[in-house]
């Protein structure tokens, strides 16, 4: 072990505000090391009255169960608080692993019934069944 070296996360999070309504942006890698990160962020923003949490995914290169797990339990903090919360453009490897969990109707916004594919298929295409919101922009009226 080298003195002196920090490892630093690989995961970057901007959090824009408007009202009670938060546009996360993550970048980078989400993984067990990583999602903690995710974790408070997120939390940070129930603490702060947010209500309204969409996170665009559009940057995360990687996206293990760890982030999974994190998502889930903002989700259900943001439900409980009486808000919504959503996924915007998860990369594939998290899309996979949602279809399998068949929670797509809780972060994606999928209806409850969209069924989980195969697990003997290929992995999962970004869904097509329901259009991708657009990520609001904090900058507009």
């Amino acid at each position: 072990m080298k003195r002196g070296v920090m490892t630093l996360p690989r995961l970057n999070v901007h959090r824009h505000d408007r009202g009670t309504r938060a546009l996360i942006t993550l970048s980078g890698e989400i993984d067990l090391e990583s999602a903690p990160l995710a974790r408070t962020s997120l939390e940070g923003c129930l603490r702060d009255g947010i209500r309204t949490i969409d996170v665009d995914l559009a940057s995360v290169t990687f996206c293990d169960c760890s982030g999974l797990n994190a998502f889930l339990h903002a989700a259900r903090q943001t439900t409980v608080a009486g808000g919504t919360f959503q996924l915007h453009h998860p990369p594939t490897t998290l899309t996979r692993i949602i279809d399998l969990a068949g929670c797509g109707f809780l972060l994606l916004g999928l209806p409850l019934d969209h069924p989980p594919p195969p697990l003997d298929g290929p992995p999962a295409a970004p869904h097509r069944s329901v259009p991708l919101a657009r990520v609001p922009s904090v900058d507009a009226p």
